[in-house]
């Protein structure tokens, strides 16, 4: 075989193999703003309403974890099989929520009698009242002395 002839495999267009320097470093500038958005919606009014809050938040937070996963860990340019290892990842966890949350829902009205009068009962406590007993109590440093 001539050695002057290139072979097959380098003559294969590698373009897809090329330099993604601006595609990460875009990435990441990207995944700066998401961060200080994430900041500004912490310390926003729209904390004030906490579904909103804390809906905004992990909106945010999918958002970076999907540009992780696509372009750091290189998924953006890998071939359908990552479909076939997601898909149905995703497709088992939604149906793992869907069976589960009803179940700890709704365990309670499957309780006999005795269980029912035994069960402790939740006490809810406000902040304020939390700081007011951590204050309260002596610190664990000042006994030992």
């Amino acid at each position: 075989m001539n050695q002057s002839q290139p072979t097959q495999h380098e003559t294969h267009d590698d373009s897809h193999h090329g330099s993604h320097t601006g595609v990460f470093i875009t990435v990441f500038v990207m995944l700066c703003v998401l961060t200080a958005l994430s900041f500004w919606i912490a310390n926003s009014h729209l904390m004030d309403n906490r579904y909103v809050g804390w809906g905004s938040m992990m909106a945010v937070s999918a958002a970076k974890a999907l540009l992780v996963i696509l372009f750091f860990m290189h998924l953006w340019w890998e071939k359908m099989w990552k479909y076939v290892l997601t898909v149905p990842a995703f497709i088992m966890g939604v149906l793992l929520v869907m069976l589960l949350v009803p179940d700890v829902g709704f365990r309670t009205q499957t309780y006999s009698n005795e269980r029912r009068i035994n069960a402790p009962v939740a006490e809810v406590v406000s902040a304020e009242a939390q700081a007011v007993e951590a204050s309260s109590e002596p610190s664990s440093e000042s006994s030992k002395h």
